[in-house]
């Protein structure tokens, strides 16, 4: 929340000219940069930073257009969850975030998606998507050893020394909840796992080189009730040093694990809000009768 302007004191005994009234152009700027500003207070709270904005995103699969004029923010160290009907745009959304779109041919994008003010279309992908890390449905594994998985990024981004590696590969096992399962086989096979435990591999790889957003795009759908718990647990624990973006068909887990959701409907955001609001007073009818069951 921005944070009051304090008046500069005026110079004693100096006349004052008093000032020009503001042009149409300045007062409709204001006015602009106020109404801005106003919904982000009031829906994050005080102190609260935005680490994502979004504006006015289009998305497309060749001629066909998949997201519509999408705009939002993302507020930093909270965890928020996107909820929608198969096919309404969701996935598509979370992946433009990193652009991880562009390995996807005869894709394009409209609009601005700024990170902590950064323009990501303007950066270096590579740069893009270390700050930006991202976890699949499925859990992918690398054919590698459960230590070779997490230590990847870290390889690949150099720089560290090998006690500096294994430090940094115990540290991101400790944050997914994975250590203490793995921490006398760390160079066996990651493919012995479980598949939760291979989810959570997953996330601790992209921990391991410190991403300030997380990603995970339905990380839960194939596990069973006991593994999802363990997720869910890490990504409440995750968001006090990383912002969190879910996307999920369980709105269950949407109300669990969320501060804020938002809701997709065939490719429109339809209603953006903290979390206890979407699932007990949404504002838009659409909203209301998906998360009733009325439909999805």
């Amino acid at each position: 929340m921005p944070r009051p302007a304090i008046p500069a004191p005026e110079s004693p005994g100096l006349p004052t000219e008093p000032a020009d009234p503001p042009s149409a152009g300045d007062t409709a700027a204001t006015d602009r940069v106020a109404a801005e500003a106003a919904p982000t207070a009031e829906l994050f709270g005080p102190g609260v930073a935005e680490k994502l904005r979004v504006t006015g995103l289009n998305f497309f699969y060749g001629d066909a257009q998949a997201l519509h004029d999408v705009s939002l923010r993302i507020p930093t160290k909270h965890v928020t969850a996107f909820i929608g009907p198969s096919g309404c745009g969701k996935s598509t959304f979370l992946r433009t975030l990193n652009r991880m779109y562009e390995t996807v041919k005869n894709t394009r994008v409209e609009g601005e998606v700024l990170l902590d003010g950064e323009d990501i279309f303007g950066l270096d992908v590579t740069s893009v998507r270390r700050r930006v890390g991202m976890v699949f449905q499925k859990s992918n594994p690398f054919p590698k050893s459960i230590f070779d998985n997490v230590a990847y990024g870290l390889r690949v981004n150099g720089g560290l020394s090998r006690a500096q590696v294994a430090e940094q590969v115990e540290r991101s096992l400790v944050r997914s909840a994975l250590w203490e399962e793995v921490k006398h086989k760390l160079h066996d096979s990651a493919y012995g796992l479980s598949g939760g435990q291979q989810q959570r591999l997953c996330i601790a790889r992209a921990l391991a080189v410190d991403p300030e957003v997380l990603l995970l795009d339905e990380p839960c759908s194939a596990l069973d009730p006991i593994a999802t718990a363990k997720i869910e647990e890490l990504l409440l624990g995750l968001a006090d040093s990383c912002t969190i973006v879910i996307v999920t068909h369980n709105m269950q887990q949407a109300a669990r694990v969320s501060d804020y959701t938002g809701f997709f409907l065939m490719g429109k955001l339809v209603e953006f809000d903290r979390t206890e609001q979407i699932f007990q007073a949404p504002a838009c009818k659409e909203t209301e009768d998906y998360v009733t069951g009325r439909f999805g």
